[in-house]
């Protein structure tokens, strides 16, 4: 019977957002059920947060960044 052998290589990879897609923003009051609708746009979120406390004098927000990524090889360093 002969030996069985194993090569181990070590890859380098990295984390990339996935190109068909956005970043999507939200927004959830902290004093209330409250949250502004979800936007590809930041600066829209934000605004219906001010109005938000503008109507409620609430303050205190969670923000969330949603965004999907693949891990791939960096074949960029893997020539090295």
């Amino acid at each position: 019977m002969g030996a069985i052998r194993a090569a181990y290589r070590h890859v380098l990879h990295r984390i990339i957002q996935h190109p068909d897609t956005d970043v999507t923003y939200e927004a959830q009051c902290l004093s209330c059920a409250w949250e502004a609708s979800p936007s590809t746009d930041t600066a829209a979120v934000d605004v219906e947060c001010m109005s938000h406390t503008a109507r409620s004098n609430h303050r205190s927000f969670r923000r969330v960044c949603t965004s999907f990524a693949f891990v791939v090889r960096d074949e960029s360093r893997e020539a090295r």
